[in-house]
């Protein structure tokens, strides 16, 4: 091109830079020696920036084509600029980006829309998404809906799904493969297992069937609603499977408590020279955490290194947190050591199982150390550390925790950090201060505060208190029989007995607990065996 000056004609050129986007170096050494781009040109490299992810680079590029006012915009610059504002999760910019298209007109297009409707359902932030669905109810086509059904998918939101896939049926338009997969999800995490048939009925009937992707959503539905051998029924009906469909097998066995069904399908896996890969495994480790399936757990992790599976960030958490709940803190310690990449997630798992092993100095050290090899915390890891603080009575580390996580991150305090710090303000006896927090939080107060608040006053016997609590527990919340037990322990605590009316109201309650159900695993082969019915 550059011996037959072809390079210097603005359509090949373009066609050239299209061909390199991938290779975003590359497109950008051809980019810079282009002495008058065009808006192809442009749009061309945003698109590179939005695919690579680089942020900055978008925002500095898109700023230059608003400050040439030789380029008349059309909407493919707001429309990458807002991609890559998902990619980075950067919500003040992408509401800035969205004022400019509202002065600039081009909030009609319904393709901007979709885009802008994306970005909110991938930062969370579903009542600006559903209202901004809201305003365009002409224009909105069948990305629109998928998008804001997918959007409340990933705040486990499946009922307002369901609605919304109700209201394209009644609406007359079509839906893809992309509504059923996100319908399949939610009847799953609804478990609502006669829609969910209903829906495959459907999907044979229509053709939806011959994707891959449906199958997988079927079997995953059916491992989710306690249907898991119906499931393995379609596994079997297809000629070739991929490792999607085995981890949506093995992921429901696991789910539906089948332990043993699950790493038998391992093992056949290995005959059928199939390769797992960290997601296969991820559910068994789950389920072997929820039941306390060591043995199991340890088959797995022996599968691991037998196959030589990369030990990434995400297998390297669920054995962590397999080994933490099924009491083995030093063989989670050991996975932690041997991780040689770490992400947050990872860290978090760890902190928490020092607080849940009771080790709660061991977690604020962790956190610590955490932040000085440059790792950012989560609201999550903040919950670890506060929790850790709790249950192991450090007042001072978790208000210092506390404090860093509002003013140094800038994370608003949740419930439950708040139950956190009213559970360690009581357990220290500081049973007024915890009581005055409860009364002071910016936040809508739950029941589980308050009982964390009950269960501090039958500690100290606190009757005062207990009662006022218990009052607001009534008042404000279901009846559970935790709240009358606790109350009457304090009363026992502090050496009193009841009065007259309050042991008739009791009575006429007719509360009764319900009896508790302990697990253990007794054999070599795994089987957990429930104890208490």
């Amino acid at each position: 091109m550059v011996k037959t000056s072809l390079d210097l004609a603005p359509f090949t050129l373009s066609k050239l830079l299209a061909s390199s986007i991938l290779d975003t170096r590359y497109a950008v050494s051809i980019f810079n020696e282009i002495q008058h781009p065009n808006l192809f040109m442009f749009n061309t490299m945003l698109r590179g920036y939005s695919t690579s992810g680089d942020l900055q680079q978008a925002l500095i590029l898109f700023n230059r084509i608003r400050a040439n006012t030789g380029i008349l915009l059309d909407q493919f610059p707001f429309i990458s600029t807002l991609k890559s504002c998902s990619q980075g999760n950067a919500m003040r910019t992408g509401c800035g980006l969205h004022s400019i298209i509202l002065r600039s007109g081009y909030d009609l297009s319904v393709n901007v829309k979709n885009t802008l409707l994306h970005f909110y359902c991938i930062n969370g932030r579903m009542e600006d998404a559903h209202r901004l669905f809201d305003e365009f109810p002409q224009q909105r086509d069948l990305v629109s809906w998928n998008t804001l059904m997918g959007g409340y998918l990933c705040i486990s939101n499946a009922s307002i799904v369901i609605d919304l896939f109700k209201q394209i049926c009644r609406s007359g338009i079509k839906f893809s493969i992309t509504s059923s997969l996100c319908i399949f999800s939610a009847t799953g995490d609804l478990k609502f297992s006669l829609g969910g048939e209903s829906l495959h009925g459907y999907c044979i009937k229509i053709g939806f069937i011959a994707s891959i992707n449906i199958i997988a959503a079927i079997i995953s539905m059916y491992g989710k609603t306690g249907h898991i051998y119906s499931g393995h029924k379609i596994f079997n009906e297809v000629p070739e499977k991929d490792v999607v469909l085995w981890n949506c097998l093995i992921n429901g066995y696991a789910k539906s408590g089948l332990l043993e069904e699950g790493l038998a399908l391992l093992q056949q896996m290995k005959l059928e020279k199939m390769m797992p890969n960290s997601s296969t495994l991820v559910g068994m480790l789950s389920a072997c955490a929820a039941t306390g399936s060591l043995n199991i757990g340890q088959c797995i992790y022996g599968y691991i290194k037998e196959k030589n599976l990369v030990l990434d960030e995400v297998l390297g958490t669920a054995l962590i947190d397999m080994y933490s709940k099924c009491g083995c803190l030093n063989k989670a310690a050991d996975i932690f050591d041997i991780m040689r990449r770490k992400d947050v997630k990872l860290w978090t798992a760890m902190i928490s199982c020092y607080g849940f092993h009771g080790q709660a100095k061991k977690a604020v050290m962790l956190f610590y150390r955490m932040e000085d090899e440059g790792f950012m915390p989560n609201e999550v890891t903040f919950l670890a550390v506060l929790s850790a603080c709790s249950h192991g009575g450090l007042v001072l580390e978790g208000i210092d925790c506390f404090v860093k996580m509002v003013q140094e991150y800038g994370f608003p305090p949740k419930i439950e950090h708040y139950g956190c710090m009213i559970d360690l303000l009581g357990r220290k006896g500081l049973i007024e201060e915890a009581y005055n927090l409860i009364r002071s939080l910016p936040v809508e107060r739950d029941a589980t505060v308050w009982r964390a608040m009950l269960a501090a006053c039958r500690v100290y016997g606190n009757v005062r208190l207990g009662k006022l609590v218990k009052r607001e527990l009534v008042e404000s919340y279901d009846e559970h029989p935790t709240d009358s037990a606790l109350l009457s322990s304090t009363y026992a605590i502090a050496g009193r007995l009841m009065d007259h009316k309050e042991m008739v109201e009791l009575k006429d309650r007719h509360i009764f607990k319900e009896a508790g159900l302990s697990s253990i695993e007794m054999d070599s082969l795994g089987q957990v065996h429930n104890l208490g019915k």
